[in-house]
């Protein structure tokens, strides 16, 4: 993992384009041919001229944004959103204050609160960000709230639920030699946003850049790493999909101290640690 160089928080400037040979292989036995998922996405748009790695994570944002519209619309039909407008604006100010920081400020974003008990936040790609309205209760800041934001919205940033996608469908044979059925697709998507965990590697990436997307959006550090020990010591039944995961909640909340003391950064320098601040904004949740 790389380290937080500078109390300034520089974005990332590399990408990873370069897969193995033998991954190419596979995806290009999965989408050759003429496959024509929908007219909103179609896998020919991911055949460029030239030699290309073409996999489901070379989405280009409006495919991306198109299929997880798709998946939202599914999404929905699980879920309960919540109909309060003064919270459901209260999610979306936090969002709009961390998007313009993150590592995909152009990407439209959509956040909707879901009318749940449960402590829980998720994320699918083209944006799509969901938080429960029991994590919205558990918290007593903003910027606890606005770290799990930002961890999600490292999530979307990064492809991890599109990365996931991929390797739902190579390992389940999920495809043919035409491609992927748009349903199968849809599905898939589902599956990853409700109920499959994170890779390791994935949950470390998206706690770093959530605390990088956290510390220049003007959020005091301390207030993702103070939930994150809040729900540890919790425990039990109420631990949420995010934490449920490994790596272990001690070893990410030793992780995110290290980094900030390697960037000398004071965890507690920062908005949106204001107790009072925060019961009024949340005072409608019942």
């Amino acid at each position: 993992m790389s380290k937080i160089s500078s109390p300034s928080i520089s974005r990332r400037s590399s990408r990873r384009w370069v897969y193995p040979l033998i991954s190419l292989f596979v995806t290009l036995g999965l989408i050759g041919g003429n496959a024509n998922i929908s007219a909103a996405f179609n896998w020919r748009d991911l055949i460029l001229p030239g030699i290309q790695v073409i996999q489901l994570t070379s989405l280009s944002d409006k495919q991306e944004v198109a299929l997880g519209g798709q998946i939202n619309d599914e999404i929905l039909k699980q879920v309960e959103l919540y109909d309060d407008p003064e919270i459901n604006n209260y999610v979306k100010q936090i969002g709009a204050r961390l998007v313009p920081q993150s590592d995909r400020p152009n990407l439209p974003f959509t956040f909707q609160v879901v009318n749940d008990d449960s402590i829980n936040a998720f994320a699918t790609m083209g944006g799509y960000v969901y938080v429960h309205t029991g994590l919205l209760k558990a918290a007593e800041t903003e910027a606890e709230v606005a770290g799990v934001m930002a961890h999600e919205i490292a999530h979307i940033t990064n492809k991890h639920a599109l990365k996931q996608m991929r390797q739902r469908i190579i390992a389940g044979g999920l495809a043919d030699a035409a491609g992927v059925d748009n349903n199968v697709l849809v599905a898939v998507g589902v599956e990853v946003g409700l109920n499959l965990p994170r890779s390791r590697r994935d949950e470390y990436e998206a706690d770093q850049n959530g605390l990088e997307n956290l510390i220049r959006s003007g959020y005091a550090p301390s207030g993702m790493i103070a939930f994150f020990q809040k729900l540890l010591n919790a425990g039990g039944g109420s631990m949420p999909t995010f934490l449920t995961t490994h790596p272990h909640t001690e070893d990410r909340i030793a992780n995110l101290e290290q980094m900030l003391q390697q960037a000398q950064i004071n965890p507690n320098m920062g908005d949106g640690l204001n107790q009072n601040q925060y019961s009024a904004s949340v005072r409608n949740l019942r």
